[in-house]
């Protein structure tokens, strides 16, 4: 199996015209992984429909930044670089959305941008949506939201706790995928813990500098977006009294 792995991972980089169309393509993971991984997504996204919910019957004219943080998931999510047996490695903007709504909303607007991918793009898939959202939308968000607060909260400059926040939200996708793949494919003889060091290993070589250009990336929108909050044409509401939230 550890010799399959690697010869998977290297048929997909030699041949980006496939590997470069999915995180993690559909039916590649066996049924029983694909349902338990939509059976655990399913709570988060209950919740943040409802975190939407209640944010915009509040706020309606935060529907245009609802929609720019779910446009910027989709761009970054799309610039796709060719990986490891079935999946593919890429920008996920979740940091962004984590920031400015919370990581509950960030999960929903990740589902949404899988679907559309999946459908549009042979991006993903359906029954591979679970397991994705997981990883991009509920391990992704949550892990860019607490290092955020964290970083605030220890006095870290607000630009670098955004920089940190989604490079540690993009990594956090991708231990998360290795770890995916690795319950379904474990390495015969070292099991889970030697499939996933080989998983991980692979795609530590373009997530790497993949997520230290998310966090760049998220550093110059998010200035853009509190230069025009200064400037009254949109609410700064995420720094002053009311945060985001879960």
């Amino acid at each position: 199996m550890g010799m399959k792995i690697l010869a998977v991972g290297a048929l997909l980089l030699a041949s980006p015209a496939t590997a470069a169309a999915m995180h993690i393509m559909e039916g590649f993971l066996p049924k029983e992984h694909a349902l338990a991984w939509l059976g655990a997504v399913l709570p988060f996204v209950v919740y943040g429909v409802y975190r939407i919910n209640r944010v915009l019957a509040r706020y309606p004219e935060r529907k245009m930044l609802l929609g720019l943080a779910a446009a910027f998931i989709f761009v970054l999510s799309a610039l796709k670089v060719p990986s490891v047996a079935g999946s593919s490695s890429h920008p996920t903007g979740v940091g962004l959305g984590a920031i400015l709504f919370g990581p509950a909303v960030s999960s929903v607007l990740s589902g949404i941008v899988l679907l559309f991918q999946a459908f549009l793009l042979a991006h993903g898939g359906l029954t591979t949506w679970g397991a994705n959202t997981f990883a991009m939308g509920v391990a992704g968000s949550f892990a860019a939201w607490g290092t955020f607060r964290l970083a605030l909260a220890l006095g870290c400059p607000e630009r670098l706790a955004v920089f940190t926040a989604a490079l540690l939200g993009d990594w956090l996708t991708y231990a998360v995928t290795a770890g995916q793949l690795a319950l379904a494919f474990p390495d015969p003889v070292g099991g889970f813990a030697a499939a996933y060091a080989k998983f991980i290993g692979i795609f530590a070589f373009t997530q790497l500098p993949l997520a230290v250009g998310e966090g760049l990336i998220s550093v110059v929108v998010y200035s853009a977006l509190l230069r025009y909050g200064e400037q009254g044409i949109i609410p700064v509401w995420w720094k002053g009294t009311e945060p985001a939230g879960r």
